[in-house]
């Protein structure tokens, strides 16, 4: 990670929440989703520590270089995959404006750039707490 992209991911605030509300497991294609018109114009780069489906290889490999659009993320992302310790980097323009963390298939940590974002996600996620 850039130093630049480190000093940005520090100023970001940010939520946690569970992965598991109720019987419902909150996937990344959700989260993309509910990050409405503000997600639309990202590009991303994932990274996993576990590899849990053939789809996280073929994401790993796609947002390797220069990241792909969220469309072709959302469309690798469902229909249903689970993700074990993964971490979605959003950029606008080369600048880091969201990271979506998760840990152990139980949390999602959101950090954004923008705090309507994270307000946006507080409502449609009860449990969600402040980083």
């Amino acid at each position: 990670m850039s130093r630049d992209t480190a000093e940005a991911e520090a100023a970001m605030k940010g939520i946690t929440f569970p992965a598991w509300q109720g019987q419902h497991y909150v996937t990344l294609a959700e989260l993309l989703v509910r990050l409405g018109s503000f997600g639309l114009g990202l590009t991303w780069r994932v990274e996993f520590d576990e590899i849990v489906d053939l789809r996280c290889v073929e994401l790993e490999r796609r947002s390797a270089d220069t990241g792909m659009d969220t469309l072709t993320l959302l469309s690798l992302t469902t229909p249903f995959l689970q993700l074990i310790d993964a971490e979605a980097r959003g950029f606008a323009d080369d600048r880091l404006v969201v990271v979506l963390t998760e840990a152990d298939s139980s949390l999602w940590d959101v950090r954004a750039a923008d705090e309507h974002v994270l307000r946006e996600l507080r409502h449609a996620y009860q449990e969600a707490t402040d980083l």
